[in-house]
């Protein structure tokens, strides 16, 4: 079931929103080679609590981290460890908070020093697949309109769809219907309606588009191992306009001219 969220609702989410942004320009002050996965996660647990949110990831059908952590080949849902990035990283960072009973969701892949030319082409076009089906996201469309132009963008670059995971509804709940994918025909899926609030997220490969899960059941990696990228923002469809909610001005100005 879709449930459609009210103009105030939509307010109140504006505010777990801007957490979640905030939390990930307070992490990428710390992106560097030398730092391990599990320091990023501990501050960003920390500046979510800190601001009066909980990391809804954290303990989620038994995650243990706050973020979730996508370093190289990973796709999604990495756990936090003792892994030291090093120069040459990509790593995606995705999060989930609470705050005042409504979820905020983002996600941002990050260069780690200087990353071979390629893989930033892949990130840089990811990211502009994010805002193309964001821009595909309209009053009356429909879900595999979004889901088409993520796909046509990505694949006429001649980089590949992960199919098994995909985007989604948020509300008072982390995931809600409607599910949204990154491939797909236009003019197919529930029709966009006000007051729906969703979750774009294009997880996209360099190499094959498929993936492994590893052994603790959550670890979603390339089969090949090759990069993938992955970029998220949460939006919300009111009076036949569509409001992006999460930003990426706090990872902009933590970054400075490092912000892809």
């Amino acid at each position: 079931m879709i449930y459609l969220k009210t103009p105030e609702q939509v307010q109140q989410m504006r505010t777990s929103a801007d957490l979640v942004s905030r939390t990930l320009g307070e992490v990428a002050r710390w992106i560097e080679p030398g730092v391990t996965t599990h320091r990023l996660d501990t501050i960003a647990r920390e500046f979510i609590q800190d601001n009066g949110g909980r990391p809804a990831c954290l303990g989620y059908g038994g995650f243990p981290g706050t973020l979730c952590i996508e370093v190289n080949e990973t796709v999604v849902h990495g756990f936090p460890s003792t892994y030291t990035l090093r120069e040459g990283d990509i790593i995606g960072i995705d999060t989930v908070v609470e705050k005042d009973g409504f979820m905020g969701d983002s996600c941002y892949t990050f260069a780690v020093g200087d990353v071979d030319a390629k893989v930033m082409d892949l990130l840089r076009t990811t990211k502009e697949a994010l805002y193309v089906g964001i821009e595909a996201c309209r009053e009356g469309k429909r879900i595999g309109d979004i889901a088409n132009a993520v796909q046509t963008y990505c694949e006429a670059r001649h980089y590949t769809i992960v199919r098994e995971m995909c985007g989604h509804g948020i509300g008072r709940d982390m995931h809600e219907d409607p599910e949204v994918p990154n491939y797909g025909r236009r003019g197919t899926g529930p029709v966009i309606r006000n007051g729906m609030v969703i979750c774009i997220e294009p997880m996209v490969n360099m190499g094959s588009r498929n993936i492994v899960i590893e052994g603790d059941g959550w670890t979603c990696r390339t089969r090949d191992r090759k990069p993938s990228a992955h970029y998220e923002h949460t939006l919300a469809v009111l009076d036949g306009e569509t409001h992006v909610l999460t930003t990426f001005d706090y990872i902009k100005e933590a970054l400075g001219d490092r912000f892809i």
